[in-house]
């Protein structure tokens, strides 16, 4: 179970995010709209309608603006429909990229998304090209100095299905996408809170860059994600800081 753990890689990424808050709700009242409308409103009932509130209220979103995101989702007040659309590409050094977007305009979406690529060194591929180097599931990770003991107890316990050990001191736990919340409800009743808690997109290999091609493999990325339409971008660049 030990591991390379890209801490500060990861660490980089959740500060650049905090520096865009104000996408940050745009990001998660659409992530609402489309939960709400695929899965109900009911919380009880919809795993991703629940995340996707835990996650607006980290945010600081008001319970006003969600319940009203919601009711538009389910019919109660009228609303915009958004389509989910997902795009793959490659950026600097043959780096994987995978862009997920939610959007009411599709043409205009792939169009930016295309040019964003194109203009930043990168190629946008077709359906298939990048996703099989990236796995669909629950990442928790835990800052340096947690009991990598007492992660690895209680996680695999609730059903985890590894824990990776960083170099640097970091723990990563793994979890199939439906197991997330219980292995995350479980840890943070064992008074283990991660600093990154999601269901994503892991790159199962990494490709390191440095230099000039880290930070034109970082604007690539800032610019993808800059889009209007963008939700979320995951890569498997390692870029160094």
């Amino acid at each position: 179970m030990a591991g390379h753990s890209k801490w500060a890689n990861i660490q980089h990424r959740k500060g650049r995010q905090d520096e865009k808050r104000g996408k940050v709700w745009t990001r998660l009242t659409r992530e609402i709209i489309v939960a709400a409308r695929s899965g109900g409103g009911d919380i009880a009932m919809n795993p991703r309608l629940r995340l996707a509130i835990d996650k607006a209220k980290a945010a600081n979103m008001p319970a006003d603006n969600i319940k009203r995101n919601v009711d538009k989702a389910t019919g109660n007040l009228d609303g915009v429909t958004y389509e989910e659309i997902r795009y793959e590409g490659y950026g600097i050094g043959g780096a994987a990229i995978i862009v997920d977007c939610m959007t009411d305009n599709r043409v205009r979406t792939v169009a930016e998304v295309r040019h964003a690529f194109s203009k930043h060194g990168g190629n946008l591929g077709t359906e298939g090209s990048v996703a099989f180097q990236f796995k669909h599931c629950g990442q928790l990770v835990f800052a340096p100095g947690t009991s990598e003991d007492k992660v690895m107890e209680v996680a695999l316990d609730a059903g985890a299905e590894d824990v990776i050990s960083g170099d640097d001191g970091s723990i990563e736990v793994l979890t199939a996408q439906g197991d997330f919340e219980a292995v995350k409800n479980a840890l943070e009743a064992a008074g283990l809170t991660a600093e990154i808690a999601e269901v994503t997109m892991r790159a199962e290999n990494t490709i390191d860059l440095a230099g000039d091609d880290a930070a034109r493999m970082q604007k690539l990325l800032d610019v993808i994600e800059d889009l209007d339409d963008v939700q979320e971008v995951y890569h498997n660049a390692s870029i160094e800081q």
